[in-house]
């Protein structure tokens, strides 16, 4: 049996660490590291770091592995996610067996935590269907919740919802029903751009936990260009970038 603990590093801080995600990372036969190619060197640089930090037990083995590329031409979104998600699952089994064999403890660190807009848990599904693992989730601070902190906001008003959705959703469909905020993941293109800026006010930011983090504020009319700009600079210094906002009407 394995047993494989998908620990929430939340995004970048080594003290978002809470003490279960240390006592499991120590508790590991293996740590497993992805790699994403240079261009996001720094995500295996701060994973590798968490784990020099906090890993004491000697018996803990670190192996790294390169992490398939999606195919993001393919027309089908759905089903290209599902051939990447079934590529690392394949490579996560390789990398098991061959550091561990069958039986052990296996940790992996998850960016953020992996219970929001993260497929960690599906991927651990299908390694599942080829050898016998039990599956223990130990959660980490989200994206979202390291945004609100570095602006000091709360996520909703007094007694309202808000909705967490994906850039591509807030394009495709517009502003969603019966909510007035709305709090946008994985938006590579700038989607508040497509949203009628009267009235709206967006807090966004960037590494957010990181030493590199990048916050910004204000009406969206205003502010917009000003993230824009901001957004284009920092990818291309670093050559990658992750980023979150909350719009709000009212």
């Amino acid at each position: 049996m394995i047993d494989l603990f998908l620990i929430g590093i939340g995004t970048g801080n080594p003290d978002h660490l809470t003490v279960q995600a240390i006592k499991a990372l120590n508790a590991a036969d293996l740590v497993m590291i992805p790699r994403k190619g240079t261009a996001k060197a720094d995500l295996a640089d701060l994973r590798r770091a968490i784990c020099a930090e906090v890993v004491t037990n000697p018996a803990t083995r670190i192996a790294e592995f390169d992490l398939p590329v999606r195919d993001v031409a393919n027309p089908d979104y759905h089903a290209g996610v599902d051939a990447w998600h079934d590529a690392i699952a394949e490579v996560w089994k390789d990398t098991i067996l061959a550091q561990i064999g069958q039986s052990g403890r296996v940790a992996l660190l998850v960016w953020g935590d992996p219970s929001l807009y993260d497929s960690t848990l599906r991927i651990a599904g299908r390694v599942g269907s080829d050898l016998a693992i039990s599956v223990r989730v130990i959660p980490g601070i989200t994206s979202l919740q390291a945004l609100t902190a570095s602006h000091a906001i709360p996520i909703n008003e007094i007694g309202s919802p808000f909705i967490v959705t994906t850039g591509r959703r807030l394009r495709d469909d517009g502003w969603p029903e019966c909510v007035d905020t709305v709090a946008v993941m994985l938006d590579g293109e700038c989607s508040f751009q497509s949203v009628p800026p009267a009235g709206v006010t967006i807090w966004w930011g960037a590494y957010v936990g990181m030493e590199e983090e990048i916050i910004l504020s204000g009406p969206l009319g205003e502010t917009a260009q000003k993230i824009i700009a901001t957004r284009a600079e920092a990818r291309a210094r670093h050559g990658w970038i992750m980023d979150i906002y909350i719009l709000r009407r009212g």
